[in-house]
């Protein structure tokens, strides 16, 4: 840039003592461009730092489209929280300050420093992202991404941010047009006018989003996935055993089980195919299922469940299974067919559908519902149960997935409680907000780790993260009834809790296992976002990492509720043929 000096009556009459000085000379279009942006530069400080703390390590892997959206969101953030802090500290701490005037075209210097170095400074950080995600992409084998390919991120989080931040801009000027109504015709100060302008608006957003849009959301998603609920997944047929609901003879009509509560019932290997795959007799399984569309109310549908077990003949297999279902009404395939694989068919399993959503909408708008549908149905089937003779009625087990094992567990206030009532349970992928294994986790034996927490040294209930961790449980020292937690350390559903906004977990403080990776730090907020962002793509992870559990469940199976006489051999035989007779769509939401 050129210099010179400082002649003009323009530059005379500008906030800084007159006469001649050396200067930058600016390029006019820059000055222009600044005004039209009216980019905050404070704004963009702080949306570099977060844009940059966006791309660093979190729990899973992510694709360069998904880590724009992030990126662009958490950049949007970081700027709006950069303009915040500069507004208050033009009004309330520079004010208290005596500075020399800046120099002259001193502060558009330091903008144009200030993007050179964020665009810099983007480059960088997603060079090294790139990095990161291969080796995560290593570890949970995956294809490694191309850093060029990464780079792509930028741009996208260029668009998102800047959309967000154009859409604050028009509340921004919304409020002002409320603040100038409201001053002329009330006659107030223009300060109190600007304060009700922004307390009117924000009153309004924040009604309309909590009410008309939230209950909008959910009528319009369940109103969606209710007609979803409608279409079958490929290869469902009406079973035609009386041992299924759904059947000629069953007490429900096929029709009304819903799009999951079909493929339950309807799927599985029959008696038949049992015996083919694992060349031993077998008996035909007993599945029973309700679904929302069957019955008016969790008592109604609890009652009608217990009917139809009675029906099928539940009570006299060897093992009762009360599965709580996730959001849409699903029951993991590949955990139903894992037990009647190791019972060769002498299995009851029974489950009721308590809402149309997806897990994620349902934790949100529908917990109370998950409680009080397991609630209702456990306590109806256990009062079935244990009204019979104790020599001839089957083993009682509760299983759920994800949010099914939080309501499962709501229908017990304790350790004691669950150990009194089922001769074991098999809890999968349980969210932080678990009443029961938060409070474990919390009270865990001193020097074990949050992300291999043990309670009583393992005396009664333990925590899986893989199947080696299961191999040796033969020992005395875990006595039965046995209560389990399958959790993966890179599970986002499992540690995902408000607390990440500002407290940094046990978890990312101590020794970490190889899945979880090395580099990732806890930064304020921050933190937060990226293990929100994994929740996404949780389901997503391969086999073994995240949210997706596999065929582990059969190793949770075999730890609580394996029959006499089984081995490893069985264990992996029985493996082996999940892995090929549980489709896709059977295995997953």
């Amino acid at each position: 840039m050129s210099l010179r000096p400082v002649t003009s009556d323009a530059d005379a009459e500008r906030p800084w003592p007159p006469g001649p000085r050396l200067i930058p000379k600016i390029p006019p279009w820059w000055d222009k461009a600044w005004s039209a942006l009216r980019l905050d530069f404070i704004g963009i400080v702080f949306a570099t730092l977060f844009f940059a703390l966006s791309v660093t390590p979190s729990l899973l892997p992510r694709d360069w489209l998904y880590q724009g959206l992030v990126s662009g969101i958490m950049a949007a953030a970081g700027y709006g929280i950069g303009v915040l802090l500069g507004w208050l500290t033009k009004k309330l701490v520079l004010p208290r300050i005596v500075l020399s005037p800046p120099l002259p075209n001193l502060l558009s210097g330091l903008k144009i420093g200030v993007v050179v170095v964020a665009i810099l400074t983007s480059i960088l950080m997603l060079t090294f992202s790139a990095g990161w995600q291969r080796e995560l992409e290593v570890v949970m084998g995956l294809e490694e991404t191309a850093t060029s390919a990464y780079l792509r991120t930028g741009g996208l989080s260029l668009l998102i941010s800047a959309l967000i931040i154009m859409v604050s801009r028009l509340l921004r000027i919304w409020a002002r047009w409320t603040a100038d109504e409201i001053g002329r015709r009330i006659n107030i100060p223009g300060a109190l006018a600007t304060f009700l302008g922004g307390v009117v608006v924000g009153v309004l957003i924040i009604t309309l989003v909590n009410g008309v849009l939230v209950r909008g959301f959910f009528a319009a998603s369940n109103l969606a996935f209710s007609g979803r609920n409608d279409a079958d997944k490929p290869g469902v047929v009406q079973p035609e055993a009386p041992q299924r609901s759904g059947s000629p003879e069953s007490l429900i009509p096929w029709e009304t089980l819903g799009r999951q509560g079909r493929a339950f019932a309807g799927g599985g290997l029959t008696a038949e195919r049992l015996e083919q795959e694992t060349g031993e007799n077998a008996i035909e399984p007993v599945r029973v299922y309700v679904g929302l569309e069957t019955a008016s109310s969790p008592e109604v549908q609890a009652a009608l469940a217990v009917a139809e077990i009675e029906r099928a003949g539940a009570f006299d297999r060897e093992v009762l299974v009360v599965a709580t279902t996730t959001g849409t009404g699903w029951v993991n395939g590949t955990a139903a067919q894992a037990i009647e694989l190791m019972y060769r068919g002498d299995t009851a399993i029974v489950a009721t559908q308590y809402s149309f959503l997806p897990s994620a909408l349902s934790f949100l708008g529908d917990r109370e519902k998950v409680a009080e549908s397991a609630i209702t149905l456990f306590d109806a089937v256990h009062e079935a149960w244990a009204a019979l003779p104790p020599r001839s009625r089957p083993d009682l087990l509760v299983y759920g997935e994800s949010l099914g094992s939080q309501g499962s567990e709501a229908a017990f206030d304790g350790l004691a409680d669950i150990r009194s009532k089922v001769d074991g349970a098999l809890w999968v992928g349980p969210p932080h907000s678990n009443r029961i294994a938060s409070q474990l986790i919390q009270r865990r034996d001193p020097g074990s780790l949050a992300l291999a927490p043990r309670y009583a040294d393992g005396l009664i209930v333990r925590f899986g993260a893989s199947s080696e961790h299961l191999r040796d449980v033969d020992d005395q020292s875990w006595l039965s009834p046995r209560i389990l937690y399958l959790r993966h350390p890179s599970d986002p559903v499992a540690l995902w809790t408000p607390d990440l906004a500002f407290s940094r977990p046990d978890w990312l403080s101590e020794p970490r296992p190889p899945e979880v990776f090395p580099h990732m730090r806890w930064w304020p907020l921050v933190t937060l976002a990226q293990v929100s962002a994994d929740l996404v793509n949780a389901n997503a992870a391969p086999v073994g990492f995240g949210h997706n559990y596999g065929s582990f469940v059969l190793d949770g199976w075999v730890a609580i509720a394996k029959p006499r006489g089984w081995t490893q051999e069985d264990t992996d035989a029985t493996r082996e043929i999940l892995t090929r007779v549980v489709p896709d769509a059977m295995a997953t939401p």
